[in-house]
């Protein structure tokens, strides 16, 4: 389990003192609970003024910022989070990825998250989701293929208003009534261009992404 660490969208009813709480973990994953406190002190949580405090009358902000000082507090080699920086506060969201970036390289990561743009520096791969079909798997590159340009073709299962403004704003071009559609991204601008395409997931039916050659697509 100290190998392990979870973070859930929903905090669990745990009736437990957070001080019981936080011993409790230290001693199951084999670490110091002091290094619990220092993460939740970091997402801006004054442990200390809690430990007597039952887990389950805590604030939303506050089980979040608890859970994730949890998971982090150990030499983990997996983390597994489920929409991680859900309530927590603008500050504590930008502390909370920085805290992630620092285990980039030692820890894979799995995250759930409908926010692309807040994951993106940390992501290598994108697999999108719809009712338990897999409608995106897209590998992200390395930094040097940000100046890459992607050629796209999507089909969606409709024409919908409100997706066309947007692949539009974007400079897509409507091959079929609206439901068939051709453009090009930028490297730099795959991830940000992939979080809009997820709001329409439910209408999406094919996405198709490849690397291109700009000075072809330019002629």
């Amino acid at each position: 389990l100290g190998k392990v660490g979870f973070v859930p969208q929903l905090p669990p009813p745990l009736k437990m003192p957070v001080g019981q709480l936080l011993g409790f973990a230290a001693a199951v994953c084999g670490t110091d609970a002091e290094r619990m406190h220092a993460l939740a002190r970091r997402l801006g949580l004054d442990v200390g003024s809690i430990l007597a405090r039952p887990f389950n009358r805590l604030s939303g902000g506050m089980k979040q910022k608890l859970l994730i000082a949890i998971a982090l507090g150990r030499d983990t080699e997996l983390l597994v989070m489920d929409e991680p920086a859900a309530n927590l506060d603008p500050e504590a969201r930008h502390i909370f990825f920085n805290l992630l970036a620092e285990r980039l390289g030692s820890t894979t990561m799995i995250i759930s998250s409908h926010r692309l743009d807040e994951v993106a520096s940390l992501v290598n791969r994108v697999v999108e989701m719809d009712t338990g079909r897999i409608v995106l798997d897209d590998r992200v590159a390395e930094e040097s293929r940000f100046s890459a340009l992607f050629e796209v073709h999507l089909t969606l299962a409709r024409a919908d208003a409100a997706i066309a403004r947007t692949l539009g704003s974007w400079q897509f071009a409507d091959r079929r009534a609206g439901v068939e559609w051709h453009g090009t991204v930028s490297g730099a601008d795959r991830l940000r261009f992939l979080g809009m395409v997820a709001r329409y997931v439910g209408l999406l039916s094919r996405i198709e992404m490849h690397e291109v050659d700009a000075a072809v697509v330019l002629q």
